[in-house]
């Protein structure tokens, strides 16, 4: 009988946990964005013709899109996105975190620096919140293909055919979010909506807090 009760005693914690982990599973009290990969390294110029790489934002919330200056309205959209993420910052409590906007030129012999100084000032890119960037060609495929995993391809005309995609990555440089633009609907909400959840993970990443966090992430607690 004895050795009952304490069986019975030993269980109960086993027993709550286990309950726990259902409650949080079924629940998700805290979400999170899936941590997808590692974005790649880079190293570029930008619309002022200053060496930008990857390690200038570390540490930063970075939202990337990938373009060229002669895209037209196969651009319209991810840079609307752009356009509105940038505008309503303010609506997101970013704590000590910064956050910055990276807009990739996969088109090096069109986009030179006085073209990317043009686009930038189109958007109101300031060159330190909002930057334009471009490079070497083969770097830039190894980037953006092999790294971001956003496909492009010229044509013969000059052009080129692209997936149109925003990626946001944290300051620890892994990707959080890829967003493929639809027709239908900006992703400016979604987006804003993320770095909510994001802001709030990376204040609450240290002590008991972040414990929770990372079992949100075990238990793919995402929106």
């Amino acid at each position: 009988m004895h050795s009952r009760k304490i069986a019975w005693w030993v269980g109960i914690p086993g027993v709550l946990l286990v309950l726990g982990v259902m409650a949080f599973a079924i629940f998700e009290p805290i979400q999170v964005l899936p941590r997808i990969r590692l974005s790649p390294g880079y190293l570029l110029a930008d619309q002022q013709g200053e060496s930008f790489t990857s390690e200038d934002v570390r540490g930063d919330i970075v939202l990337y899109t990938f373009r060229y200056s002669g895209c037209g309205e196969a651009c319209e959209g991810i840079d609307q996105t752009m356009i509105d993420v940038h505008s309503r910052l303010g609506e997101v409590d970013m704590g000590d975190t910064d956050f910055r906007l990276v807009t990739i030129s996969f088109d090096p012999a069109t986009d030179t620096t006085e073209v990317l100084t043009t686009e930038a000032d189109a958007f109101g890119a300031d060159g330190v919140q909002w930057r334009f960037a471009t490079g070497e060609e083969a770097h830039l495929a190894n980037v953006v293909k092999a790294g971001f995993k956003v496909w492009y391809e010229e044509q013969g005309d000059g052009s080129f055919r692209f997936d149109p995609t925003l990626v946001l990555v944290d300051g620890w440089g892994v990707i959080r979010g890829e967003y493929e633009y639809q027709t239908l609907a900006s992703d400016a909400d979604k987006i804003i909506h993320h770095l909510d959840i994001l802001t709030e993970e990376i204040r609450n990443a240290n002590g008991a807090a972040g414990l929770a966090y990372e079992a949100a992430h075990l238990f793919l607690c995402y929106p």
